[in-house]
């Protein structure tokens, strides 16, 4: 997992809910939804295992 590629996928979720909304299509905002907050968690493992990586290297 990498911060670019929970990024990406919160913007592909981000646009993929707007034209859900657009459309009037709730299964699409849901799918949108859905993947932006995949994106979030993907980020957010990340960024908790660079700072482990960087406490490791503290000690």
């Amino acid at each position: 997992m990498s911060k670019a590629k929970g990024k990406s996928k919160q913007i592909k979720g981000k646009l993929k809910e707007t034209a859900g909304d657009a459309m009037d299509d709730k299964r699409m905002q849901a799918e949108g939804s859905a993947e932006r907050m995949t994106g979030k968690a993907e980020e957010m493992a990340s960024e908790a295992a660079d700072r482990t990586k960087k406490g490791m290297r503290k000690s």
